[in-house]
């Protein structure tokens, strides 16, 4: 018969255990879409950098009162030198080559900027690193748990 503490470790584990393993199959693959919203106080200047495998479409919507901006896109990719923008501004633009977009929005209103971005981005590879040290926690958590079964420590 296992050990009270033993089966609350063994569900804990195996839950730390899905978890990850979830979150490592949905981080799997050439891309993963990423949905974003951001708010830019006024005066202030901010960069966006997407790294993104070719043929990746992006899309991103900018609000705002006035606002600067400057895109580079890898390759022969959309070029936008610093121009301002009033009200709205919507981007939609694909990756040519492998490589990162690089944005600068400079917030030049009175208002807050909202950004509201959609893209679709080259998997990191802290994230994969992530998950398995998740999985792995699990793993020792389950296994400290049945050292309950085996014998009782001092104090238990």
């Amino acid at each position: 018969m296992l050990a009270k503490r033993t089966i609350i470790g063994l569900i804990i584990g195996v839950a730390i255990i899905s978890l990850g393993g979830y979150s490592l199959f949905s981080n799997i693959g050439p891309t993963v879409a990423v949905t974003e919203h951001f708010v830019i106080e006024a005066g202030e200047l901010t960069f966006f950098t997407i790294p993104a495998p070719i043929h990746s479409p992006q899309h991103m919507i900018i609000t705002g009162d006035t606002f600067d901006l400057t895109l580079a896109s890898p390759g022969d990719g959309r070029q936008i030198p610093k121009t301002s923008y009033k009200n709205e501004l919507t981007l939609d633009w694909t990756h040519l080559e492998d490589g990162e977009t690089k944005i600068e929005i400079q917030n030049t209103g009175n208002k807050e900027l909202e950004i509201t971005a959609e893209t679709n981005q080259t998997p990191n590879p802290f994230g994969l690193t992530f998950d398995l040290m998740v999985m792995i926690s699990g793993v020792v958590i389950i296994g400290f748990s049945l050292g309950f079964t085996i014998r009782k420590p001092k104090g238990f």
